[in-house]
């Protein structure tokens, strides 16, 4: 490439959508930053997508097809897929084959998967990994709006006078969001910030209130809030009137509630209830945001329900500042679920139970059949691989055997499964060793399609990256497996273009307004107007007709046009037993997305956290014998993961905390999901990861390690490992429970051979550390002790990079930490700009009593505002520490 070349594209991480210009240099290099233009994001950028140039290399790229582990071309591959499944359905039917995609996946992919599965396989077994994350949102707009309608826009949090956040860490996970709440917050002091939530997240530095709820608790607490507007007057009986049905049913519920019944089921005071109701109450203009700690449920979508029937009793609902508001947590759930990408959905919003939307369907695809009942959700379709049921199973873009529950029980689903068909972008995933075909995909960058973010804006996500050689798109792939089953008509798309208006005109198909999504103005788009498609919110019909919000005058999608009130009761229940007498949450962290495929790859996104962990109460620590640092042992009935331990009181007692990202490329035993039982939603079908009891245990170790290396270790002989990229090399977490028997043996086999290694052993404390060097610079670094290593981590990793040519100052890495001329950086706060904590604290120490003013000093803070939490709280701790 010989000119410099600009793309404007969208993030591939979460539900945000934010918009990105990705720039290519005449030298190949490429660079990433916001797009100010997107209204998603106006230019701002979390961590995650300021580092996303980081990830993109070929080092472990999926780049050629393969069979059973060989190299073979895409003819042979997708001639084998195709006569495979076809000779499955032939012998056993349709149900007999399942695909499980994903929401990373584009809409046009998405729509020609759905499409084989349902108009030409005949089966609905098409489900995706975003049944994990908002499959009880969908259920939930479907039983009060007839759809499923997120009616509000971002907007609305910059507006709300009351924003309520429930089991959202909306600092971590959706940050642009976040800042944009906390920009408003500025700007409008009286705006009040409640936060709903077991943990207290990092969301809670900007939270005016903080419900520390039970888990569960969620359903009891928006039942009581019903009840407490109905009491007070706050029920907005016009709006009842003209625009729902069910309220008499509901407010009997609701009243039926005692106050001690909700405190019991909450686990919150009278006063703080109290406080709760009425700011809800006092503010008209109210946005209620919820994420996976509402969906992950086994009673999701009666939470979803609650929270809607608040907004339904009140008109908060469709009008500026108000409503409840779903946010998603990928790229593209919103696009999955717009294309029938779910197992009990069809295509453009339809319902596969309502047989006049199945023959709309099916005429217009001119398919030969249409699946006539909802398909296998997520947990039930890998119980059916590993009853045999289903003999064929395709997967799309997602790694199943770290985060599905029951990772290990999907994981030996798969082994036992006949014919198992990947295609990814990587053969490093847990789940690739089982395919017995891959299919290499296209990654983002690479890329061309579309998305839609939560507030259902469509973004179009656009290449500017060659394609590796034998790299095909996801639609392509599907298409071309149609083709070789004997579909070739329907599915000879001359791009991804083609596609979308297809997509679009089934949205527009004997419509005329019946159903919420309908985006007909892009039926006749061309790839011309395909390519230039500015980003825009559906509805956005054939005549022009548009809204950013919907149901300010009801107009809901049910037979009669009104919305549903939905009963609901108490819905907590005592899971823990005495033999795992904890409860287990998983969750996202800041910097790391999913199973780490992508944010693995980039140094900077390993740096605030680069191992496993488990956040416990200090009070819990204590019970269990347990220090911070220390390695810790977690259970359910289903198995073990092995963690470091974090003691803080951000945690409640008798409550931990895992993150969901590990894995086995990246941790010796991490896969929290392989703790977490396969129990689900009644009716969304989501699994219940928020709530599982569980046990914990000092992991007793002998010797504990740290390493810093240039080249990635191959194999750690350890019982805990965890490794992290870092300063163009690695960093390896690691401890053994037996003293290693010959450990400048364990060194050699670690560090590698070495010329002039340096060492220091003190016998009497079984402390060795050891240092090894090329030309100058070093390459390896190892502390031996037992106890955690207290060596300074980002030192460590510094030195990497510096070269140290006097042989005199070579044994002075071997103090783990900066002499006295030198800084100690501390762990790393700021991802983006790679500021630690120590800088932070020093530049406190000098009268930095702002984040503000700590971004001037120091620039953290400054990029993408993820950390700004964090500093707060150092500021915070320094200011207590003064006052002692």
């Amino acid at each position: 490439m010989s000119t410099t070349q600009t793309v404007k594209t969208t993030c591939p991480y979460c539900g945000v959508g934010c918009g990105v210009i990705a720039t290519v240099a005449a030298d190949s290099s490429v660079t990433v930053r916001g797009d100010p233009e997107h209204p998603a994001n106006y230019g701002r950028l979390c961590s995650k997508g300021s580092a996303l140039a980081e990830t993109l290399g070929l080092e472990d790229r999926l780049l050629v097809p393969s069979v059973h582990g060989r190299d073979t071309s895409w003819d042979a591959a997708l001639d084998l897929v195709a006569a495979t499944f076809s000779a499955t359905i032939a012998k056993h039917g349709p149900d007999s084959v399942a695909f499980y995609v994903s929401g990373q996946l584009l809409t046009e992919d998405y729509y020609a998967a759905n499409k084989l599965m349902k108009g030409y396989i005949g089966s609905a077994n098409i489900d995706t990994n975003s049944r994990l994350c908002m499959a009880s949102s969908v259920a939930g707009h479907r039983r009060a709006f007839g759809s499923d309608t997120v009616p509000g826009c971002y907007e609305d949090l910059e507006l709300a006078d009351l924003v309520v956040l429930v089991g959202s860490n909306l600092a971590w996970c959706h940050p642009i969001l976040y800042q944009r709440i906390a920009a408003a917050k500025e700007r409008r002091p009286q705006m009040k910030v409640v936060l709903i939530d077991p943990r207290e997240t990092a969301t809670a530095a900007i939270a005016d209130l903080h419900l520390a709820i039970r888990p569960d608790g969620d359903v009891a607490l928006f039942t009581g809030l019903l009840a407490y507007l109905i009491r007070n007057g706050f029920a907005d009986e016009s709006y009842i009137a003209a625009n729902t049905t069910g309220f008499a049913q509901a407010m009997g519920v609701a009243l039926d509630l005692r106050e001690t019944d909700v405190c019991a089921h909450t686990g919150l005071s009278p006063d703080v209830l109290q406080s709760f109701f009425q700011m809800f109450s006092a503010r008209e203009r109210a946005v209620t945001v919820y994420s996976q700690g509402v969906n992950q449920s086994v009673s999701g979508t009666d939470k979803v329900n609650a929270i809607i029937n608040c907004h339904l009793a009140t008109g908060r609902i469709g009008k500026a500042g108000m409503g409840p508001f779903s946010v998603t947590g990928q790229p593209n759930a919103m696009g999955g679920r717009e294309v029938g990408g779910l197992a009990n959905m069809l295509a453009a919003h339809m319902d596969i139970e309502n047989a006049t939307h199945r023959s709309f369907v099916q005429r217009f695809w001119q398919s030969p059949r249409i699946a006539s009942k909802p398909g296998l959700k997520a947990v039930d379709m890998f119980k059916a691989v590993d009853e045999g049921r289903i003999k064929a199973l395709w997967i799309m873009a997602t790694n199943p055997a770290v985060s599905m529950p029951q990772a290990d029980a999907v994981a030996a689903a798969l082994a036992a499964c006949p014919f198992v068909v990947v295609s990814d972008v990587t053969d490093q995933t847990d789940t690739a060793r089982y395919a017995h075909v891959q299919l290499p995909a296209a990654t983002w960058g690479e890329k061309d399609g579309s998305v839609t973010n939560s507030e259902r804006r469509i973004s179009r996500q656009r290449p500017f990256l060659r394609t590796p050689a034998d790299v095909r798109p996801d639609w392509w792939i599907i298409c071309e497996i149609a083709k070789r089953m004997g579909f070739r008509d329907a599915f000879s798309y001359a791009g991804p273009a083609e596609i979308f208006a297809e997509h679009a005109a089934l949205s527009a198909f004997e419509n005329g307004g019946s159903r919420d999504f309908d985006i007909g103005s892009c039926a006749k788009l061309d790839p011309a107007a395909y390519e230039a498609l500015a980003p825009f919110q559906w509805p956005r019909r054939a005549n022009g007709e548009s809204t950013e919000r919907m149901f300010a005058n009801g107009g809901y999608f049910t037979a009669d046009k009104k919305a549903r009130f939905v009963p609901t009761g108490l819905a907590a229940e005592e899971r823990e037993t005495p033999d795992f007498p904890l409860t287990l949450n998983t969750g996202r962290i800041r910097d790391h997305w999913h199973t780490m495929t992508r944010t693995g790859k980039s140094e900077r996104l390993s740096q605030h956290y680069a191992e496993p962990f488990v956040e416990i109460h200090p009070d819990d620590a204590w019970h269990y014998r347990i220090a911070d640092a220390d390695l810790v042992r977690v259970s359910t009935g289903l198995g073990a993961i092995l963690v470091r331990a974090l003691v803080t009181l951000r945690q409640q007692r008798g409550s931990i905390f895992v993150p969901m990202h590990w894995n086995d490329q990246f941790a010796s035993s991490a896969r929290v999901d392989c703790l977490v039982p396969g129990i689900t939603d009644a009716i969304s079908g989501q699994p219940a990861s928020k709530n599982v009891p569980a046990r914990m245990e000092r992991f007793i170790a002998a010797t504990y390690g740290f390493a810093v290396l240039r080249r990635k270790p191959t194999l750690v002989q350890a019982e805990y490992w965890a490794i992290a990229k870092c300063n163009g090399g690695w960093r390896v977490e690691f401890a053994v429970a037996g003293i290693p028997p010959d450990c400048p043996a364990f060194a050699r086999e670690l560090l590698g051979k070495a010329s002039d290694p340096v060492v220091y052993q003190d016998t009497e404390t079984g402390r060795m550390r050891f240092a090894t060097y090329d030309n100058g610079y070093l390459t390896g670094m190892l502390f031996l002790a037992p106890e955690p290593v207290a060596a300074s981590r980002e030192w460590a990793i510094a030195q990497l990079a510096a070269a140290n040519p006097i042989s005199g100052k070579r044994n002075a890495v071997l103090a783990g930490r900066p002499g006295a001329d030198a800084i100690d950086r501390g762990a790393t706060i700021c991802a983006c700009f790679g500021i630690g904590a120590n800088e932070i604290s020093d530049a406190v120490a000098r009268g930095c009593c702002t984040v503000a003013a700590v971004g001037e000093a120091t620039q953290a803070g400054t990029n993408c505002g993820s950390c700004r939490p964090e500093i707060k709280r150092i500021i915070h701790e320094n200011a207590l520490a003064k006052a002692v």
